[in-house]
């Protein structure tokens, strides 16, 4: 057992959240502690003037493009996207495949990174254009992973529909009655009541996540405790991160929305990112918790919820976290720069598989059957990436279906990346196969076959052997009398 995961029993599988409309209460305003800049620590301010789908009331969205990427994901028909034009952008396919049903008008999110001069574009037109300057990998550029591994075959094809219906029946958005090992429950009160601006903000916040959330971020408001959420998010393909389970707890504050919300990281006790430390701190100028311009920190009157859970998606749980670092940004693109952050994003994906571990061992509440269905649908998948990855394959570089091709993967593995690969995926596999995953269980080694001829031969020399021993001392008796 590796001594950075904690032993510890899966608890019983529990159904699925139930759904009920929040309740109108009577409320009052209350200030509390605000959160405070620690410009010691080490948090990287996160760029984060996106802002995916927030209604804002000139229908524009406004985006700060020389400085960051942003994913543009599920946003409404007539709203403007303000952003750069005058140099082409980079585009790439940054979510699993299918649509969420706020998706209804978009097939697919995309990852862009823009330059300057920024003016408004409609969005079906911006769509239209991510069609054609789309540059993921195309498929004549997959080459297929080793079909020598342990984990083979398809993860479609062995999982049992129970587990492929309950993912695709969760809700992305849902009410539960309670959060008794939330982080901040001890930070207020079922009783609470707080003003009329709190809870009209914070029911809208509601609303949006019910019908914009994209398909990889998953949420449970608390009916009893309307300041109390708790969202996960899935590692995207082509990151450090892909495949994995992100947990956060998070809290309305009473002077919410003049102030930012409160989040808690799931950490489990490991630092997999600059932004995210092991007690649980979320290092986020839209939080409050680093420094930043204005268009960067939180906005009463624009800032949304759904804006920092795909800011913390996009912009933390990236492809090269590593310059998400102070002052290792400025050496992206230099050898040294990208060796470093190689290492580091090796280290990372170590780290994501203990965290996937704890996650199977200690799932948080209301989140347990999601958990393990989750891992039960993509082991197969996590297991490819890890036989890839002891081959050689570099971090981060599998697609569904294969591996990048070689223009996307001029450089292999470190070394002890493979050695570190192999000895936890033992820990990994033993896990999923606690689920249920047997096409990862270990295969008996038979017992040596033995025909009839070895038998008869083996027995033939013994003989043989006997015999000569006999007629030996034998010739030495009659030497000795003669």
């Amino acid at each position: 057992m590796d001594p950075d995961v904690m032993e510890i029993d899966p608890p019983p599988l529990a159904s699925a959240s139930r759904t009920r409309k929040p309740r109108k209460v009577n409320l009052e305003v209350i200030d509390v502690e605000q959160y405070h800049v620690d410009k010691m620590n080490k948090g990287k301010a996160i760029q984060d003037g996106y802002n995916p789908s927030s209604h804002v009331s000139n229908g524009v969205i406004p985006i700060d493009v020389d400085s960051y990427t942003v994913v543009l994901n599920d946003i409404p028909t007539g709203v403007k996207v303000v952003m750069s034009t005058t140099q082409p952008c980079e585009f790439q396919n940054y979510s699993s495949k299918g649509t969420s049903k706020s998706s209804r008008n978009s097939s697919n999110p995309f990852l862009a990174t823009p330059s300057s001069a920024p003016q408004s574009l409609d969005f079906a037109s911006l769509s239209a254009s991510f069609a054609q300057n789309n540059q993921t990998v195309s498929s004549s550029a997959v080459q297929p992973v080793d079909s020598d591994a342990s984990a083979s075959s398809s993860s479609a094809e062995a999982v049992p529909s129970s587990q492929a219906n309950f993912l695709r029946d969760f809700k992305r958005f849902d009410t539960v009655e309670d959060f008794s090992d939330h982080h901040y429950l001890s930070k207020g009160k079922a009783s609470k009541q707080h003003s009329k601006t709190w809870l009209k903000k914070v029911q809208a916040d509601w609303k949006i996540l019910e019908n914009d959330l994209p398909e990889t971020i998953f949420v449970r408001a608390c009916e009893s405790r309307m300041d109390l959420l708790r969202a996960v998010i899935i590692g995207a393909e082509g990151t450090p991160y892909h495949d994995g389970l992100f947990f956060f707890d998070i809290q309305f504050p009473d002077s919410y929305p003049s102030a930012p919300p409160k989040v808690h990281y799931h950490s489990g006790g490991l630092r997999i990112n600059p932004n995210l430390y092991n007690c649980g701190k979320v290092c986020l100028s839209l939080l409050g918790t680093w420094t930043g311009n204005k268009r960067e920190k939180w906005l009463p009157q624009e800032s949304t919820m759904l804006q920092l859970l795909v800011s913390i998606q996009a912009l933390i749980l990236n492809q090269k976290p590593y310059f998400n670092e102070p002052g290792y940004e400025p050496t992206k693109g230099t050898v040294s720069g990208e060796a470093h952050s190689k290492v580091y994003s090796e280290n990372v994906f170590i780290l994501s598989l203990k965290t996937m571990v704890y996650s199977m061992r200690k799932p948080p509440k209301h989140f347990e059957e999601f958990v393990h269905s989750h891992y039960f649908v993509r082991a197969l998948d996590i297991a490819k990436a890890c036989n890839a990855y002891k081959d050689g394959a570099p971090v981060g570089s599998i697609l569904k279906g294969g591996v990048q091709g070689i223009e996307e993967t001029s450089q292999s593995g470190s070394k002890k990346f493979r050695t570190d690969v192999a000895a936890f995926m033992k820990t990994v596999v033993g896990e999923f196969v606690k689920l249920g995953i047997k096409e990862l269980e270990e295969k008996p080694k038979p017992p040596p076959v033995v025909n009839a001829n070895t038998e008869s031969n083996t027995a033939n020399r013994k003989r043989s052997r006997s015999s000569s021993i006999k007629e030996f001392l034998a010739n030495i008796g009659r030497c000795v009398f003669q």
